[in-house]
């Protein structure tokens, strides 16, 4: 069990754009703290949750959330600590068309009068705190991703994921637990993730090990 006496590594800035610096002293321009980078009313992420891209845009909203607009009626919400990989996209409910009628085409939207009160889903998407979403997922609208979930690469994410699942496939399917029950509602209630940034670096070891009865005993008698 690491000594809480002793200090631990630090982590990045959680104020931070650009969290990687590499060897040079240069930050790694493809990997930011999307808190940091993104300006959206409809687009809410925790701190220390990072994306990666091979081609680094300007507009990381767009790239990750292409359906999601300033006038949109749904959010896209993600937790702290997760990684989104390289071609991760987030399709929102304002990419859905009504189903109920004779056909699928949104007429409404061609008309300036009914444009903007026009969406038939309004369904918000919402990811938990650590979650590591693969290379090339597909997040449909709707969704909700549990914490400490696992999507594979490639994965179609839809409805509800439960917390510390790992999922693969189209459509995606839990092919394992992570932890055991007990395990997992254990680390529901210490959410690490609200932790002083400092004591989450300290506890870093016990993380990385997966040592739950590590991480109880440094857990700080008010988490919050």
């Amino acid at each position: 069990m690491p000594d809480p006496s002793k200090p631990g590594p630090s982590l990045p800035a959680p104020d931070a754009a650009f969290p990687i610096i590499l060897p040079d002293g240069t930050p790694h321009r493809g990997t930011v703290f999307l808190k940091n980078v993104i300006d959206h009313p409809r687009f809410e992420v925790g701190d220390y949750t990072y994306a990666s891209d091979f081609a680094p845009p300007e507009d990381w909203a767009a790239r990750l959330a292409p359906y999601l607009f300033p006038f949109s009626q749904e959010k896209l919400r993600i937790g702290k600590y997760c990684q989104i990989a390289h071609g991760v996209r987030f399709i929102g409910s304002s990419a859905n068309h009504a189903t109920d009628g004779l056909t699928t085409f949104p007429f409404a939207v061609f008309d300036p009068s009914t444009m903007l009160g026009y969406q038939p889903d309004s369904r918000d998407t919402v990811i938990g705190h650590d979650v590591w979403l693969g290379y090339g997922a597909l997040v449909l609208p709707g969704a909700r991703i549990g914490n400490g979930v696992i999507v594979g690469a490639g994965a179609v994410v839809r409805g509800t994921v439960p917390d510390y699942a790992v999922i693969t496939g189209n459509p995606a399917q839990v092919v394992k637990m992570r932890f055991k029950a007990e395990e997992i509602e254990t680390l529901n209630a210490l959410a690490w993730w609200d932790w002083p940034p400092e004591l989450v670096a300290r506890a870093r070891p016990a993380l990385e090990a997966g040592d739950v009865a590590a991480l109880q005993q440094m857990a700080p008698a008010d988490p919050g």
